[in-house]
């Protein structure tokens, strides 16, 4: 009897036991799903400090994003200013030169951006565009059309998660400059954009039916041929729209810059970041899977390659802190054997979809020999 008692006992702490850890993961699980799939506008901080001009050059207290090396944006609420490659550094100064802008005032909260343009075309870059809606199926998602000479070749740009269209102005003087139309589009849960049915980011999921819309937009105002250009998640969804949709076969070229290639590996990045161990990636996968409907292995390229397969253009910054370089190269390796027409130009020190900012001559180069050769666009 004594025996039984016991063994019934043990047996209900072992239940109760795996209640609570079954909770704990389901807990964690959620708590990482909401930081994947809400939309939530990010906390725009402002951690540097300003501390005056020298002659041409932008003052800014030493840290590990004053002292990038590259070209970058400095912002701060009311201004903004474009700044080049480190100048000098010495007791705790950096000095950049200004290239654009006007410099912040000394003791002024700043923020170090890979975005140096803010705004529209026309006030960032002095370029002719039209503020126009793309009909989608969840209802107008608003754009930037730049038009060029060539009408029959249009790029779509495809920005990342929680970013927006800005992230694409830096390339499009280069791509306005070889005669190519540019739609500068936003998706679903943008600001100023239709809402998900769920509130909730699908990843690439369901994204995609909005790059499908641009394509329509851009087929009915007379593209013949269309070169996708995304950052970060805007990789994935183009992975997606090269899967899914039954307009890919209009897409001539592809330009990838910092990737989502693989969820998982990037999942795993951003749990070692967070001290995080990452057998929970697992977990937070199967919670968001669950509550947004996303099979997590599709968005492995690799794996799960689409059928059609443009010529594409990779670049990655071997110091990706938020995107594993790794997803990028494992495409490029497998390349050959996926009979994909790939080439993958990697930066060394680049951080997150900052490649164009540390070595802008060696991707300015690398996007037109690319745009040449696949889309016969200008030098």
């Amino acid at each position: 009897m004594a025996r039984g008692k016991i063994t019934r006992i043990a047996a209900t702490s072992l239940l109760v036991l795996l209640v609570l850890v079954t909770a704990a993961l389901g807990g964690i699980g959620w708590y990482y799903s909401d930081e994947l799939l809400e939309p939530a506008e990010v906390p725009r901080r402002h951690p540097e400090t300003a501390l005056g001009v020298d002659g041409g050059n932008v003052v800014l207290a030493e840290s590990r994003l004053t002292t990038l090396r590259g070209t970058f944006g400095v912002v701060w609420p009311g201004g903004s200013a474009k700044v080049g490659d480190v100048a000098s550094t010495k007791n705790g100064r950096v000095e950049r030169p200004l290239i654009d802008g006007t410099a912040p005032p000394e003791g002024t909260k700043v923020r170090i951006e890979t975005n140096v343009y803010q705004g529209n075309p026309k006030t960032a870059l002095g370029l002719v565009h039209s503020d126009v809606a793309v009909p989608s199926e969840l209802g107008d998602m608003p754009a930037w059309l730049v038009p060029a000479s060539n009408r029959d070749t249009w790029v779509i740009t495809v920005h990342g998660r929680g970013a927006s269209r800005e992230e694409a102005l830096r390339v499009v003087p280069q791509l306005h400059g070889a005669g190519l139309t540019v739609l500068l589009i936003s998706y679903r849960n943008d600001p100023g954009a239709p809402k998900s049915p769920d509130g909730l980011y699908h990843l690439g999921d369901t994204e995609w039916h909005d790059v499908e819309a641009a394509i329509h937009y851009a087929q009915a105002r007379g593209a013949k041929r269309v070169v996708l250009y995304g950052w970060s998640m805007g990789g994935a969804i183009i992975g997606q729209t090269l899967a899914r949709s039954s307009s890919a076969s209009v897409v001539s070229g592809v330009v990838l810059d910092s990737p989502v290639t693989n969820w998982t590996q990037t999942l795993d990045l951003q749990a070692q970041n967070r001290g995080v161990p990452t057998w929970l990636t697992p977990v937070a996968e199967l919670v968001s899977g669950w509550r947004a409907g996303i099979d997590f292995d599709r968005f492995d390229l690799v794996a799960n390659p689409p059928a059609l397969k443009p010529p594409t253009l990779v670049l990655h910054g071997s110091a990706d802190g938020t995107v594993p370089a790794r997803s990028s190269r494992d495409l490029a390796s497998a390349a050959d054997r996926l009979g994909w027409p790939l080439q993958y130009v990697e930066i060394p020190g680049a951080d997150h979809t900052s490649a164009w900012n540390v070595a802008t001559d060696t991707y300015r180069g690398a996007l037109g020999d690319f745009l040449t050769r696949s889309v016969g666009a200008r030098p």
